[in-house]
């Protein structure tokens, strides 16, 4: 048998058991208890891969609990960009998991745990396309997610020795309802526009968790959705995209039904609305209308756990648009985590960014400018941060 035939046949073999597994346990669960604790951490991919050094003593200085980073499975940065013999086996000849081992072991000297976000199709995987177009066959994906999976489940060993620490927390893809994250987005069919991407996301969300469940490790969460707060619901708009409720409806009725907690990306209305504020947009889920989101949550999939995977304000400087005064993102840090906080079913609350994007286009929500001058928000980070160590009896008041 062909090489890549029997890969596929051995993804699919074990998926069934899998997948099987999940339905059983899901009618056999009890209910979803209170969250014991919040765990709270930064999202900087670009500064945490690319300057490790820079970025670690600030995550410590801040006192993370946990840190987000994109797991490129292809684009630029991706671990696959050759197609492997073997997808499942994580030392194939193909992959390059240089930038990510370095992370997860730095992470792990320091305490912090690492979420690693799944994202970005391998040109040889989707026909040449770009990295925000699914997979033709979601099984290569699936066999990327298990690969993944196992090497980073605490007990793989490297070539040179090194074994490398363990990953637990997984996120399916980021932002499939907008363009950045998933093309299309729409498709007319039969005279009606459907949303396509909510279609392939499906099968994004299944590849991921059967892959990484395929491990049969214990404590393996696989969160699915990272959806953006707001979409346009306009399939002739130039940058159409999917409202988050729609798509999530959408993504149920094509067969997104196992996941073990739903992530979101709640970010405000706008720079004049605080994080408590419930959206004047009626489809939007915000950090605002936090019960809405979890009762499309409990309606859809049962009482799954909440992921807030990305949240954040730009300032101004440098954002003079988009962006609040210094101090005003140092007070919604805190009422932001507060929020969290006081939700039960809310386990993560992640902040994106770290540091400033310094090109013209770039994102300007960091604890530090770009220059790295330290904003009024990273003590009041680090002030909750602090707070919530002593709840847990972990910091000396």
């Amino acid at each position: 048998m062909h090489a890549a035939a029997t890969d596929t046949f051995r993804v699919m073999r074990v998926a069934v058991v899998v997948l099987l597994s999940a339905a059983v346990l899901s009618v056999f669960a009890p209910p979803a208890s209170p969250s014991a604790r919040l765990q709270v951490g930064v999202s900087d991919s670009g500064l945490v891969l690319g300057q490790p050094d820079v970025a670690f003593p600030l995550l410590s200085k801040l006192g993370v609990r946990v840190t987000r980073l994109m797991l490129y499975w292809g684009s630029v940065r991706g671990v696959a960009r050759r197609r492997p013999t073997d997808g499942v086996d994580p030392a194939d000849p193909a992959y390059d998991w240089t930038p990510f081992d370095r992370a997860v072991l730095e992470a792990d000297r320091r305490g912090i745990r690492v979420v690693f976000s799944i994202w970005g199709t391998p040109g040889w995987a989707n026909g040449g396309n770009s990295a925000n177009r699914a997979p033709r066959n979601p099984v290569w994906l699936q066999a990327f997610a298990y690969a993944a999976a196992k090497r980073y489940s605490g007990t793989y060993l490297r070539r040179d020795g090194v074994t490398l620490p363990a990953v637990r927390q997984w996120v399916a893809w980021n932002e499939p309802n907008l363009r950045l994250g998933l093309v299309p987005q729409w498709r007319r069919v039969g005279g009606k526009w459907v949303p396509q991407s909510a279609y392939d996301y499906a099968d994004i969300c299944n590849a991921i968790y059967a892959g990484v469940h395929m491990t049969l490790l214990r404590g393996e969460q696989v969160a699915c959705g990272a959806t953006a707060a707001r979409g346009n619901n306009n399939p002739r708009a130039r940058w159409a995209s999917v409202g988050p409720v729609g798509f999530m409806e959408a993504m149920r009725r094509a067969g997104a039904t196992h996941m073990d907690a739903y992530a979101h990306h709640a970010y405000s209305d706008g720079p004049r609305d605080a994080p408590g504020t419930v959206p004047r947009n009626r489809t939007a889920l915000t950090l605002g209308n936090l019960p809405k989101l979890i009762a499309v949550v409990n309606r859809l999939w049962g009482a799954k756990r909440i992921w807030i995977t990305e949240y954040g304000y730009e300032t101004s400087p440098e954002d003079r648009t988009f962006g609040v005064p210094w101090s005003r993102q140092a007070a919604y840090v805190t009422s932001a985590i507060e929020i969290a906080r006081r939700n039960p079913r809310v386990d993560m609350l992640i902040w994106f960014l770290l540091r400033d994007e310094a090109r013209f286009r770039g994102w300007q929500s960091g604890l530090l400018s770009a220059k790295g001058v330290i904003k009024p928000a990273f003590w009041a980070f680090q002030k909750e941060t602090h707070k919530i160590a002593q709840a847990e009896g972990k910091l000396q008041p």
